[in-house]
């Protein structure tokens, strides 16, 4: 009777996993054809795009560090890591990511580059230094984020990803980190360049950033997070399907974004007509 019992309890949690795989499946494919990608048209969309964008590209470093808190040691006195081939490789997307090469052969985090790449395009990132700030100072992320401006959707983004890189197990920021991000980044960005309409020349430093993580996130830090997740999460179905669970927000969490900001292009594109 136990063992029938056990076996009913199995097959609901590979009816789960199934279920949670398809949904991924699905949000994945609409994240990837979603349709703001094809409405960056000219300077003034690309300059939306960013002041809503760099927003990501700040709290994505808030999963890279959680990760790094868990399988390593960044604290005193220094204790050897329960797994370290994990450990390695979290170290090695930290480094691509917080000290990566540049245009000019010097070294920056990804933000910085970011910073850098829409100032090149004439848009101050002021939103996210206000935040930034106010964080600085001693304000929570609701107060930073009403003290920026931040559009009503980035803060909703953003906060998803804090709940999750602050509260959420290892196991779930891991699925938010690898589904949400560095598995999805590389067709993400590559839908951008094909769809837009603008001179890839004008924006020489933004090209290299979306070119330089289609490059690492398809070939090295994508690969590296799926093989943290194989060595921790192994063969427990249940921790998998925590993965995936995590995933699908985070994809979801994504495509509402996308979804605000289209229709802010869209609206503006009216009133230009």
């Amino acid at each position: 009777m136990q063992e029938a019992t056990l076996s009913l309890l199995d097959l609901s949690l590979h009816e789960q996993y199934a279920r949670a795989n398809a949904d991924l499946r699905q949000a994945g494919h609409a994240l990837q054809h979603h349709r703001v990608f094809s409405m960056v048209r000219d300077m003034n969309d690309l300059r939306t795009f960013m002041r809503w964008h760099v927003f990501a590209v700040w709290d994505f470093m808030s999963l890279v560090k959680r990760l790094q808190i868990d399988l390593t040691c960044v604290s005193l006195p220094w204790m050897p890591p329960r797994h370290p081939k994990a450990a390695r490789l979290i170290n090695e997307i930290v480094l691509g990511e917080e000290s990566d090469e540049t245009l000019t052969d010097t070294h920056a985090s990804h933000y910085d580059l970011y910073l850098d790449a829409m100032r090149e395009v004439g848009v101050e990132p002021m939103e996210m230094r206000q935040c930034l700030k106010a964080l600085a100072d001693g304000a929570d992320l609701d107060e930073a984020l009403r003290v920026a401006r931040a559009p009503a959707a980035v803060g909703d983004f953003v906060r998803a990803t804090m709940l999750t890189a602050q509260t959420g197990s290892t196991y779930e920021v891991l699925g938010s980190f690898f589904y949400g991000r560095e598995n999805v980044i590389p067709a993400m960005f590559s839908a951008l360049l094909a769809e837009w309409s603008i001179d890839e020349a004008t924006v020489p430093t933004f090209v290299y950033y979306l070119k330089r993580h289609i490059e690492l996130d398809g070939d090295a830090h994508g690969p590296a997070a799926e093989a943290i997740i194989d060595e921790l999460v192994a063969d427990d179905l249940e921790r998998r399907l925590t993965v995936i669970r995590a995933a699908v927000a985070a994809v979801q969490a994504r495509i509402a974004l996308w979804d605000a900001l289209a229709e802010t292009l869209a609206e503006r594109e009216a009133v230009a007509a």
